[in-house]
């Protein structure tokens, strides 16, 4: 990155310059933080040690429990630790690193969810051939070669965000770096980064248009089950999953396709809130609260805390 910059590090603004305030986000985002790693590590644990979970679906559901883990590693504890220190810089190093590690994962949850919704397809509109399409090796490439993409997509955006020039101010009005953001200090052209996320978000409709095609033949396919009992339970194979990605597309889209009127101080703080701490912290509770299968191994896990 050839980058002629002057600035060598960023101010992250964050939430406020009150002590007071300062202190009670910190102990919020602590306690967000420490909920998701105990939700998330909990769904790893469950999946691990009940052999009744070794199933493609609980497979991608624990890729995506430890990519709800580093996202929200990846800013989190940063901003902690700048409201406990009040040393609200961060090293140009640095604020690469996040940017890097943001797209990636972010990119990476996208794709896992696409992926589910194709399992999801196949073994209710083609019970069949479920084990033959969705066997271990499928699976397992699927997960690495959507991985590499992101780190591929991670590096392009990361690349093309960082030839930008930041000769004036350092501020980034967020409390992680973000390229939004970094496009509004940078003292030049942004064209060429803004048509990237145009790119992205062009790519990732056709993402949403695989989802929404593979749930209207599920819900089509479900719709021919002739008692309403069986009907529920195929149902509740898909709800959590539907809900999460609702809950990922709704927060990300408000976040950086949200119109320039709804984009205050205040708005772009809370929308990033919303974008990388709330989804790592709902989704093990969305997972675990309507399947059976995963409460019982959650449950024999806390059982045994409590007894040791």
């Amino acid at each position: 990155m050839a980058n002629q910059s002057t600035v060598r590090e960023f101010v992250l603004m964050g939430f406020s310059d009150d002590p007071d305030l300062q202190m009670l986000h910190s102990v919020m985002f602590l306690i967000v933080y420490i909920t998701a790693l105990m939700g998330n590590c909990l769904i790893i644990i469950a999946v691990a040690v009940d052999h009744h979970l070794h199933s493609p679906m609980y497979f991608f559901l624990v890729n995506l429990s430890l990519l709800d883990i580093c996202s929200i590693s990846t800013t989190v504890p940063k901003s902690i630790a700048v409201s406990l220190t009040n040393n609200k810089t961060i090293s140009f190093a640095g604020c690469v690193t996040q940017i890097f590690l943001m797209v990636t994962f972010v990119g990476g949850e996208l794709a896992l969810l696409t992926i589910m919704a194709y399992d999801r397809y196949v073994a209710i509109c083609r019970p069949l051939h479920y084990t033959l399409i969705m066997n271990w090796n499928a699976c397992i490439q699927m997960v690495a070669i959507s991985f590499i993409c992101n780190l591929i997509h991670a590096a392009l955006e990361t690349s093309v965000t960082f030839q930008l020039n930041f000769c004036g101010s350092n501020a980034i009005g967020q409390y992680f770096c973000d390229i939004p953001q970094l496009q509004k200090i940078s003292c030049t052209d942004t064209k060429v980064s803004k048509m990237v996320i145009l790119v992205g978000f062009f790519l990732d409709s056709f993402i949403f248009a695989f989802i929404f095609a593979s749930y209207t033949n599920i819900f089509s396919a479900v719709m021919k089950i002739p008692t309403i009992q069986s009907r529920h339970k195929v149902f509740s194979t898909c709800t959590p999953h539907l809900t999460v990605f609702s809950l990922f597309i709704i927060t990300a889209v408000f976040s950086y396709m949200r119109p320039k009127s709804l984009s205050t101080p205040t708005v772009d703080l809370l929308s990033a809130v919303l974008y990388t701490a709330l989804p790592p912290v709902l989704n093990p509770i969305i997972y675990s609260f309507r399947n059976k299968d995963l409460q019982k191994a959650l449950m024999k896990i806390l059982n045994r805390i409590r007894i040791t």
